[in-house]
């Protein structure tokens, strides 16, 4: 297992940008595929982004060419660099974690998950 710890969520403006991080312990985190959730009051949590171990990356389309994800695994954490933030963007923001090469976009093949940080963008 490995522990995640979320950081970096707050209001901002529409326009606006914020990046959040985790913070893995307790395993390897080289060898886990990372993720990035986010779960709207009264939504299905949905896939935002995710990194494999070498760096390949994938987007929802919703957030493709403004959010980027990124991973430092000397410093065991994960980003999510958020930029040109819309309303629809609000919502909880998870992180998680899979001890596989390849991220994927199906929260179920997560096994590792943060308690979330609040992202809340204002009109």
């Amino acid at each position: 297992q490995v522990q995640l710890v979320e950081s970096g969520g707050g209001l901002v403006q529409a326009g606006g940008s914020l990046r959040l991080s985790c913070a893995a312990s307790g395993r390897t985190f080289s060898n886990y595929a990372m993720g990035w959730f986010r779960q709207a009051p009264g939504k299905e949590r949905e896939f935002v982004a995710g990194i494999n171990w070498g760096g390949g990356t994938y987007y929802a389309d919703s957030v493709k060419g403004r959010f980027t994800i990124s991973r430092d695994n000397a410093k065991n954490t994960v980003y999510l660099q958020m930029n040109s933030l819309k309303p629809e963007d609000t919502a909880v923001y998870y992180c998680a974690a899979r001890p596989y090469p390849v991220a994927t976009m199906f929260a179920t093949a997560y096994n590792n998950w943060g308690q979330g940080t609040q992202v809340t963008v204002s009109s």
